[in-house]
């Protein structure tokens, strides 16, 4: 491998913004699909319900019964993708989670829908943390953080689209005697077959791999990413479980389930909260209203992954972030029937539970060797996962008829227990 002179400093710019440029849209197109077919269940409900008789408390088991497959199943796969390498995994996660978003259109009955969930948890486990090891192959702590915040950033466009797409589709898609809410599934589900054949194709393993990299760029990438971490060692896989027990990852983890309780009880429940401001709305006012609090989300994010890095901070970030998302659930109660300041208060909670993304993982990929990377960062994930089962279940439970939102104190708590915990957590600046 080629040893760059020191004396070349271009040559790092030069080198990251390839990789931004080539490798980033690949990634983010992977979790945009990815997200859009977790949570299409939440704009679907919207006319199966009728169909399939799922009332809110049915609906909040079925978002939430993925969740339980998806945590099995997380670390195996991501300790696959290490041996067989992130192209062929990815693009595997890729094909089966659209093929099985495809037939969840076809459901004929909740049990139905409920192996249906199953199988898209089984069929997706693996890619967020496989996503997140694989930018560690690729940008030093200095950078990562803005990478994450790139990836994460997939998540509010993934529900704005979503959310744009499947109201239109509800109001518009009749096809071949299929329902619209069929369509939903159908529609949003195709591409990510499509994608997973693109990654085949295209997504490099690592540096040495990347054509669109010169040897130079790419000896001194693995370089800088080498100097970052200690040696890696060959470990079984109890050694490399050893990691999940860690007091700094299980610290991290058990906040971001409390935290989760709040993501994920936004992304299924926000289109029956947006329809219950006024029941006159149609499925595409809904999907516009809908798009607000991610959009607003989407920013919030950004700026604060990029102060995030200019200072090196994560904790309090973080921190901060969770706090302002539980304000916003409790202004979505309060505000329940007014619909400007209820979208409003959503889109605090968007700003919190989206923006703490980025300096989060930043913070949890920092507490990690090497070799314990893998393991690690998909142990914290599948902790955590726990919590989009918690959430949309609990809110399902006390939700009623008439008012969804009474469900929210749930998340609300979770997310000041979550603040709390990590107060009391030390996390070192960034250099």
């Amino acid at each position: 491998m080629s040893v760059i002179p020191a004396a070349d400093p271009e040559i790092g710019k030069r080198t990251i913004r390839k990789v931004a440029v080539r490798v980033m849209p690949i990634v983010g197109l992977l979790y945009i699909f990815n997200y859009m077919d977790r949570a299409n269940i939440g704009y679907a409900q919207l006319g199966m319900s009728t169909e399939l008789a799922i009332d809110a408390a049915t609906f909040g088991i079925a978002s939430a019964i993925f969740f339980l497959a998806y945590v099995v199943f997380e670390i195996p796969s991501n300790m696959i993708m290490k041996k067989v390498g992130a192209r062929l995994w990815l693009s595997r996660i890729a094909v089966s989670w659209g093929i099985v978003t495809v037939l969840t259109g076809f459901v004929a009955d909740v049990t139905q829908l409920l192996i249906a969930r199953i199988l898209l948890g089984i069929a997706e486990a693996g890619l967020f943390p496989g996503l997140l090891l694989y930018l560690t192959l690729w940008f030093r702590g200095r950078e990562r953080g803005r990478a994450i915040a790139t990836l994460a950033l997939a998540q509010p466009i993934a529900l704005v689209l979503g959310s744009l797409s499947g109201g239109w589709i509800l109001d518009h898609v009749h096809w071949l005697d299929l329902s619209s809410w069929q369509w939903v599934f159908i529609l949003q589900g195709a591409p990510a077959v499509l994608i997973g054949v693109l990654t085949l194709l295209y997504l490099p393993n690592r540096p040495a791999d990347a054509r669109f990299l010169t040897r130079e760029e790419s000896g001194w990438l693995q370089s800088e990413i080498d100097k970052e971490y200690q040696p890696e060692r060959k470990e079984t896989f109890l050694g490399q479980l050893r990691a999940v027990r860690n007091g700094k990852v299980l610290h991290l983890a058990v906040a971001n389930l409390f935290i989760a309780c709040g993501l994920y009880g936004l992304t299924f429940f926000l289109p029956l909260i947006v329809k219950q401001l006024d029941p006159s709305y149609s499925s595409t006012n809904i999907g516009l209203l809908g798009a607000v609090p991610y959009v607003v989300g989407a920013i919030g994010m950004l700026v604060l992954a990029r102060n995030s890095d200019r200072t090196g901070e994560r904790k309090l970030h973080v921190i901060a972030l969770v706090l302002v998302a539980a304000i916003g659930f409790l202004g979505a109660i309060l505000f329940k029937t007014t619909p400007v300041l209820s979208l409003i208060s959503l889109s605090l909670a968007a700003v919190g539970v989206l923006g703490y993304l980025a300096p989060y993982w930043a913070m949890a990929a920092k507490v990690l060797s090497k070799e314990h990377t893998a393991v690690g960062l998909a142990g914290i994930n599948s902790i955590a996962a726990l919590g989009g089962f918690f959430g949309p279940y609990a809110i399902g439970l006390a939700a009623t008829e008439t008012d969804v939102t009474v469900g929210l104190y749930f998340p609300i708590g979770c997310l000041v227990v979550a603040a709390i915990m990590l107060s009391f957590l030390r996390v070192p600046r960034e250099s």
